[in-house]
């Protein structure tokens, strides 16, 4: 294992060392698992980036060329218009 040096505020340094003994470590070991833990969430965010990437790369499901949104129909309540029945709910009356 090899030691570093770590410039570090006093006041901060007072408070990690509080910190770290209440918790029942050491500064050391505190300092060691925030750093596995931040390499950690830094390779699982790679990997996800890039099996986002293959998906988009790999995905059947395509636009039309020149499909455009269009934000009202974005927005407008589904309906079942090809179904038999469509119209059932807005024929009925309120009592």
């Amino acid at each position: 294992m090899t030691n570093i040096t770590l410039a570090i505020d006093d006041k901060l340094l007072k408070s990690v060392r509080a910190f770290a003994k209440a918790k029942g470590t050491t500064l050391n070991a505190l300092v060691r698992s925030e750093l596995s833990q931040l390499i950690e969430q830094d390779q699982r965010q790679e990997e996800a980036r890039l099996g986002l990437l293959e998906l988009i790369e790999n995905s059947t499901g395509r636009l039309p060329k020149g499909y455009k949104f269009n934000r009202e129909k974005l927005y407008e309540p589904p309906t079942l218009s090809g179904h038999k029945r469509a119209g059932v709910r807005s024929s009925r009356k309120a009592g």
